[in-house]
């Protein structure tokens, strides 16, 4: 049996959106904790924390990209100027309910950006970004 992820990170200004979201990665069991957020200044608090017992660093970020306040590409914007120990080494996705193909195209170009997943979150997608990016977990 292979190992999970230590944490996964959901930013997402939408309850019902993380709740579904949070219960499809529960069914698939790849990670300890799901921790989510209501957008990009809480995560952006989240990781700035020193408290890695309570806010351990997340190895995978579902990324909303419309959230009032702070939209995913700000947060991104304000994500890279974080510290190396608080950016960790996650991999981020995106996630959005728009159909607009300027914004896949615009998510292609930043390097943080490991992927682009409608939401809510189904369980191939997510499979799919754990067999891609971490081929030493389930």
């Amino acid at each position: 049996m292979k190992k999970k992820l230590n944490c996964i990170l959901l930013v997402d200004d939408d309850l019902p959106t993380n709740f579904i979201n949070e219960r499809v990665i529960r069914k698939i069991d790849c990670t300890e904790r799901i921790i989510a957020v209501q957008g990009g200044s809480e995560a952006l608090e989240y990781l700035k924390s020193e408290d890695k017992e309570k806010h351990p660093q997340p190895d995978l970020i579902f990324l909303d990209i419309n959230m009032p306040g702070m939209n995913g590409w700000e947060f991104l914007e304000n994500y890279n100027q974080l510290e190396k120990n608080q950016k960790s080494k996650a991999i981020v996705v995106m996630l959005t309910t728009s159909l607009n193909p300027d914004e896949r195209d615009k998510a292609k170009e930043i390097p943080q950006i490991s992927g682009f997943l409608n939401k809510p979150l189904f369980a191939e997608g997510i499979k799919k970004i754990l067999e891609e990016k971490f081929p030493n977990y389930i």
